[in-house]
């Protein structure tokens, strides 16, 4: 039995996840950590990170940017492992974190899905075969109206995970509304589509001469990233100090 804490347990994902491990017969959530706590909870809840004193396997950081710092510092104490979901962290936190896994095992992924990251596995391989015979690439996201940043930090690893492959020769074009020229070989156009309630949906284009491949996927609710985060959470549990992301766990 996995037993998790849930850092963030009253927001949106973390009432997700929640739930999964409810229904998971190999996980139990026993305690959380939330700001705010109206007793819903079948766990024990605390306002803040240091305040929990329940042994736990593996942490799940659902969370926002101001709360990572002392979650780093409780996991380095503790000796906890932690799954951190959690983006938008400033350049510093960033080389926190790299210096907390040096003592703790942490998995960071900019997108939890699991079929989103083995969308990135396929399109190295893709890359790899399709670029070189002169395949032009393309990555069109989609997002609800209420999101913030664009492009979304997951096109952003899908461009960067195709660049990878081709020794990050190309540059990032989000805009061609400013030139009148023939598209460069060595670009990767990404755009950002905002509207209604759409959860995410991506689109990587391979567009060649007499034939376009394209990568899809769609998530229908943010369920899959509770589930990749659930999956991630089974694999860290025990795991050495290091840094690991969703590629460790599709293997």
């Amino acid at each position: 039995m996995i037993k998790v804490i849930m850092h963030g347990c009253n927001g949106r994902m973390g009432q997700v996840i929640s739930g999964l491990i409810a229904a998971d017969a190999d996980m139990e959530m026993v305690a959380g950590v939330d700001g705010r706590d109206d007793g819903h909870n079948s766990y024990p809840v605390f306002s803040e990170i240091e305040k929990c004193d329940v042994e736990a396997d593996c942490i799940i950081d659902f969370s926002a940017a101001p709360a990572v710092d002392k979650l780093l510092d409780y996991c380095v104490d503790k000796n906890m492992p932690c799954v951190l979901c959690t983006t938008g962290l400033s350049e510093e936190q960033l080389a926190k974190v790299a210096e907390v896994s040096k003592k703790v095992a942490i998995l960071k992924s900019a997108n939890m899905s699991l079929g989103i990251n083995l969308l990135i596995k396929m399109l190295k391989e893709a890359t790899g075969v399709l670029a070189p015979a002169g395949y032009d690439i393309e990555i069109v996201e989609k997002h609800h109206n209420q999101k913030l940043d664009a492009p979304s930090g997951t096109a952003l690893a899908l461009a960067d995970s195709i660049n990878a492959e081709l020794n990050n020769e190309y540059e990032y074009v989000y805009d061609r509304s400013t030139r009148r020229e023939k598209r460069p070989v060595k670009e990767i156009g990404i755009s950002a589509v905002r509207g209604g309630t759409i959860v995410g949906d991506h689109d990587v284009i391979f567009a060649g001469m007499d034939e376009v491949i394209t990568f899809s996927h769609t998530a229908y609710s943010r369920a899959v990233f509770g589930k990749g985060a659930v999956q991630a959470a089974k694999f860290l549990a025990g795991k050495p100090a290091g840094m690991y992301d969703m590629s460790d766990v599709i293997g």
